[in-house]
């Protein structure tokens, strides 16, 4: 294979529906993090227009978190050994 080749029609296809998965994963994830992040900290009866000290504090750790177990999960997969 030459160092210069561009990708055939069939190559460019397929990159290009690898990076629309990889796109809706990724809102996917998105969604479900700031779902289960505001359901988690934020109260169902709003009483502030802003949130406050502690709901922005457990906002920033819930998705600290959720993103810490992503990529804990991904390593594993990747790397295709059991879980601990």
């Amino acid at each position: 294979m030459a160092a210069n080749s561009s990708p055939s029609a069939f190559e460019k296809e397929q990159i290009f529906g690898m990076a629309e998965k990889e796109m809706e994963y990724r809102v996917e994830l998105f969604n479900k993090m700031t779902q289960t992040c505001f359901k988690k900290c934020v109260d169902e009866r709003y009483k502030e227009s802003e949130l406050n000290m502690g709901e922005n504090s457990c906002i920033d750790r819930c998705v600290s978190k959720y993103w810490q177990v992503n990529n804990l999960i991904g390593q594993l997969l990747g790397s295709g050994k059991p879980p601990m």
